[in-house]
């Protein structure tokens, strides 16, 4: 082997070893195995009173470890068409498992999570006073306090408890274009709380015909699923203050904590091969190849701001299973679905698609974003193909 051959290989060795000890110093950083899970929940609203009794549940991941729970709160915000001066809040946590006591004064006592065991708590939440009327939904934020051998974390998870929900209108407005036409249909602020499906059947099914396509926006979808991080959860590394310099100041990627929350998503050595990858292509004349390498995650998150309150202080990433969710509520609603991603520049990216579905005509009748990319609160849209006149002889 010669000499030049030799060093090449020297230097891919240290290259690889450069990567994998990255990798393997993103994978040893403190971090607690208790994951937030929504259970079921139930809404009593009337003109004295608006009260939401859910069930939360914190799960240890861990296979091996053990992990204390020290402390679980929540913070409530209420979102309204009016001022929420005269709205008063009550919440109560209780655990609800035969091993943890539940104490009358609200004291949260310390609980031991074993390995892949579950502790579910109960919340009671109270509205009473003037204005109940305006509230359209709750944000609430949970907080817990982990304690094991990644030392003491704090963690938060927020989710939307929707309030009000807008009636059906009985004459749809009708978007009309060339061989189509689109209905934008509005719902209640979507959330971890709601089911695809049900969202569908309520919102899109009264007004479908045969051949119609149900497009379902990409970000709603990921909010559904519970896929979205508060940015002042996410920590920044060393790598994400550096790479994120180079991308457009409009992209989701264009900040540290952007940036970070795709590399807890991908690793710390891919997107940094990526970002090599990308520059190299672009002095080359060739545009997004940092996209392409990093996955399609890199595509879809959004940023903080990048969508409808309150998930404006979230960092919401790209859907999971998008194919299979748009088949499954496909073959469950009778029309075909699909999941795209679109913006106000007339950009139109399909994310999935069920069978069914003519990507020209999706491409066509969403490039003028009938949804809207700001407070719309229109997620859903039915675009109907409109039968191709005659010529006239």
């Amino acid at each position: 082997m010669s000499d030049w051959g030799g060093g090449m290989l020297v230097l891919g060795g240290v290259v690889v070893g450069l990567l994998a000890l990255l990798e393997l110093g993103h994978r040893l950083r403190p971090a607690s195995p208790l994951r937030l899970e929504p259970g079921p929940w139930r809404l009593r609203v009337d003109e004295n009173q608006v009260r939401v009794q859910m069930q939360v549940t914190l799960v240890n991941t861990h296979a091996r470890k053990e992990v204390m729970l020290i402390r679980l709160r929540a913070e409530p915000t209420m979102l309204a068409t009016r001022a929420v001066d005269g709205i008063n809040v009550k919440i109560r946590i209780v655990p609800d498992h035969p091993d943890v006591e539940s104490r009358p004064d609200g004291y949260w006592p310390v609980s031991i999570l074993k390995p892949r065991q579950p502790l579910a708590a109960r919340m009671d939440l109270v509205l009473t006073g003037a204005g109940l009327g305006s509230l359209q939904a709750l944000w609430l934020e949970i907080g817990w306090l982990a304690y094991g051998p990644f030392g003491r974390l704090r963690q938060r998870h927020g989710l939307v408890i929707p309030i009000a929900r807008p009636t059906a209108n009985p004459q749809p407005a009708w978007r009309q274009g060339s061989g189509y036409q689109v209905l934008p249909l509005a719902t209640h602020l979507l959330g971890w709380l709601d089911d695809p499906l049900q969202v569908l059947l309520r919102y899109a099914e009264p007004h479908l015909q045969p051949g119609d396509v149900v497009a379902l926006a990409e970000t709603p979808l990921a909010v559904m699923q519970g896929r979205y991080r508060l940015g002042t959860t996410v920590e920044p590394s060393c790598l994400a203050r550096q790479l994120c310099r180079v991308f457009h100041p409009h992209s989701s990627l264009a900040t540290a904590c952007g940036l970070q929350a795709l590399i807890d998503l991908v690793g710390p050595a891919r997107v940094l091969c990526a970002w090599l990858g990308g520059v190299l292509l672009r002095l080359l004349g060739i545009r997004g190849g940092f996209y392409h390498l990093a996955g399609e995650q890199a595509r879809l998150i959004d940023d903080l701001t990048g969508t409808i309150p309150p998930y404006d202080r979230t960092i919401v990433l790209g859907p999971e299973g998008s194919r299979t969710t748009a088949t499954k509520l496909a073959r469950a609603m009778g029309h075909p679905v699909v999941v795209v991603d679109v913006n106000d520049l007339g950009r139109v990216k399909v994310v999935a698609a069920s069978g069914g579905v003519d990507p020209a005509l999706v491409h066509q009748a969403l490039a003028a974003n009938p949804a809207g990319n700001a407070n719309e609160g229109t997620p859903l849209v039915i675009i109907r193909p409109s039968p191709v006149a005659e010529p006239r002889p």
